[in-house]
């Protein structure tokens, strides 16, 4: 498992981190590209970005998991929110998952959320009247619906949307479950422009400036 860190001061372990997966294809290195570090450092928060680098093949292999898994338990008892793009944000699900104590938050962004027929099977009942599997369930993507489903009380969860991605319709299945303080809209597609401005404003409201 690949991974950048971006501490918020050197030699220091800031007040909160941020573990950020990225979209399928991509690389720990375009969030650099995108402005995600700068945008932090631009409002001298006290957060440290650690950017790691799955796999496709991580879909089916769970040993990703695992190390993810890791990541936090190493973290200790300070701040962490998890989060990803698209299929990154899908991991994060997953993980949160199996260790929502160790969170502090979840961040989804543009979120893969399962096949067109998992998604519309819930969309059909509404998320809070759907039949969620029993915990144990082999299928990942149930697993996911059903953690969203009983989210843990005191676990926050943001999501960021944009207007025009292409998945858009799967994300509103999410939304309407949801307060309306949980969930961020801009006009975008599924593109790194879009993702930047929900990043900006998951910066805005949810984490601390440096003291």
């Amino acid at each position: 498992m690949r991974t950048l860190r971006i501490p918020a001061r050197e030699g220091m372990r800031a007040g909160m981190q941020v573990i950020l997966l990225p979209p399928a294809y991509a690389e720990p290195e375009d969030f650099l590209t995108a402005g995600f570090a700068e945008a932090v450092r631009a409002r001298a928060l006290d957060v440290d970005l650690i950017l790691v680098a799955p796999q496709p093949a991580h879909v089916t292999d769970r040993a990703f998991l695992g190390a993810l898994g890791e990541e936090l338990h190493n973290r200790g008892p300070q701040g962490t929110w998890l989060g990803g793009i698209s299929l990154g944000a899908y991991f994060a699900l997953c993980c949160a998952a199996r260790a929502p104590s160790m969170l502090a938050g979840v961040l989804l962004l543009a979120p893969y959320l399962g096949s067109y027929l998992t998604v519309s099977d819930v969309a059909r009942a509404g998320l809070k009247a759907w039949p969620a599997p029993e915990e144990s369930s082999a299928d990942e993507e149930l697993r996911v619906w059903g953690f969203l489903k009983h989210w843990p009380p005191g676990l926050r969860l943001h999501l960021g949307l944009g207007q025009q991605d292409r998945y858009a319709a799967r994300h509103r299945v999410l939304a309407a479950a949801l307060s309306s303080e949980q969930v961020d809209t801009v006009s975008g597609a599924h593109d790194w422009p879009t993702w930047r401005r929900l990043w900006d404003n998951f910066l805005d409201v949810r984490l601390p400036r440096r003291t």
